[in-house]
């Protein structure tokens, strides 16, 4: 099972502060167990929303809303791709961050069999599939 793990937003991050040495130090370590356990599949931090953009959606219109955004606790400040065997599994890892005060976020990632009741004749999972195949090829 995969999982994003998102790391929630607050004052310091949207002001673009960066964390400190110790806190590098002390997720560096998190991070390597993480790949050593063979858990992690990605991970990075945002930067703040002062330089993003949304956009709305409205039938065929289309809004570019640049940042800041002012809901800081609903921005995302980064994010790790887990996997896991379950989402207790993710807890138990999640619990052993190094953060000091704040809130993250599970959530698990939708498979291809998730979807197979949409897609009755296959189809459109094998065109998925090929896509996901492409973009592995890349990383390597």
């Amino acid at each position: 099972m995969r999982f994003m793990v998102i790391v929630k937003a607050n004052k310091e991050s949207e002001a673009g502060v960066l964390p400190d040495e110790k806190q590098l130090i002390e997720m560096g370590k998190y991070n390597e167990e993480l790949v050593k356990a063979g858990v992690m599949l990605a991970g990075e931090g945002l930067r703040d929303s002062s330089k993003g953009a949304r956009v709305r959606f409205e039938g065929s219109k289309r809004t570019v809303i640049d940042g800041p955004f002012s809901e800081t606790k609903e921005l995302v400040a980064g994010f790790w791709l887990w996997q896991v065997k379950s989402r207790q599994e993710a807890i138990e890892w999640l619990k052993r961050a190094p953060f000091q005060e704040g809130e993250v976020e599970i959530r698990q990632v939708a498979e291809s069999e998730d979807f197979a009741a949409s897609d009755p004749t296959g189809e459109l999972m094998k065109k998925e599939d090929e896509l996901r195949k492409t973009l592995e090829s890349r990383r390597n």
